[in-house]
């Protein structure tokens, strides 16, 4: 079995019964936390589930759930430096990485874990927000699954104008002068949800998902990160540009968008998506960034769309 038991907080995380959590050894030494859910009965396979950043496992126990009552396994990572994985700089409440292709031992680590765990075939994937940065960059190098979905995904990040150049200048100066550890200007060591009310956050319409996030985190607060660090940004925009100048990979996607999406780049989803041969861009209406996460009624639609689509033969 791949690495020993670690914490899955039950309490909080709302998943199906029987989940469990495991720690991972990366090939450069850090280590991550997986948490896996199955469903009762036959399988008709395994989502691996890429949360965004500041995220942890333990947020997608609803998901789990719902990806279960469709036939489906869940196997969740903890990416480096959030949740309960090993913080990669000394302040262990901001959002940090080395370089961005460091996640792809992330991946690699799981996707391992989910081999030996022996979880139901074929693979899917499932990316949110940054993680879907790095699913993107996971398929374009051959990531074994046979189809993917992605929910708002990190191709670009949205900045309103003026704060743009800011933004971009300390993301490359700060790195260059030794800095690249501190924060993003306008951030701080709180995690959005622990700042934010309910009334006027960019993440979903749904009062309940909200709170069930803010739930988590005051009862489990090692689990929550702050803004970015300088570095991770550099990173992330460095790496995201260069996504952007690469052909879309084989597998079929599904990418969901949010009509009131104001996190991550609108533009660039929809230029990656015009370019996918297998390809397909569902706008939902009425919904913000976290569109897995909006009300009952458009989650229930959703997930029948991803668990379809992950259903659907392989197109020629």
């Amino acid at each position: 079995m791949p690495g020993s038991s670690a914490p899955l907080y039950d309490d909080v995380a709302d998943g199906p019964p029987g989940g469990s959590a495991r720690w991972l050894t990366c090939a450069d030494g850090v280590r991550i936390r997986v948490g896996c859910w199955r469903p009762e009965g036959a399988a008709r396979g395994t989502v691996l589930l890429f949360p965004g950043r500041t995220e942890y496992i333990e947020k997608y126990g609803p998901a789990a759930a719902d990806l279960a009552a469709r036939g489906f396994a869940t196997l969740a990572v903890d990416w480096r430096g959030q949740g309960l994985a090993d913080r990669v700089t000394d302040d262990p409440r901001v959002g940090h990485v080395g370089r961005f292709g460091d996640y792809q031992h992330d991946v690699a680590a799981a996707l391992e874990a989910a081999t030996k765990l022996d979880l139901p075939r074929p693979f899917h994937l499932l990316a949110h927000s940054m993680g879907g940065c790095i699913g993107l960059r996971a398929l374009i190098e051959g990531l074994p699954v046979e189809s993917a979905a992605f929910s708002g995904p990190m191709w670009g990040i949205s900045m309103p104008g003026l704060l743009r150049p800011v933004a971009y200048g300390a993301a490359y100066l700060g790195p260059l002068l030794g800095l690249g550890g501190r924060p993003m200007p306008t951030t701080g060591r709180q995690n959005y949800v622990e700042k934010q009310e309910f009334e006027g956050n960019a993440l979903t319409t749904d009062p309940e998902m909200y709170l069930m996030m803010q739930r988590q985190l005051a009862a489990h607060p090692e689990l929550g990160i702050g803004g970015p660090t300088l570095r991770w940004m550099h990173e992330a925009l460095t790496e995201t540009a260069q996504l952007a100048r690469l052909p879309a990979p084989d597998p079929p996607c599904l990418t969901l968008l949010g009509g009131l999406e104001s996190i991550v780049s609108t533009d660039a989803i929809r230029t990656r998506m015009a370019g996918w041969p297998k390809g397909r861009l569902e706008i939902v209406e009425g919904a913000q960034h976290e569109v897995m996460m909006e009300g009952p009624e458009t989650r229930a639609r959703l997930f029948d769309q991803i668990a379809g689509h992950f259903a659907a033969p392989v197109p020629a």
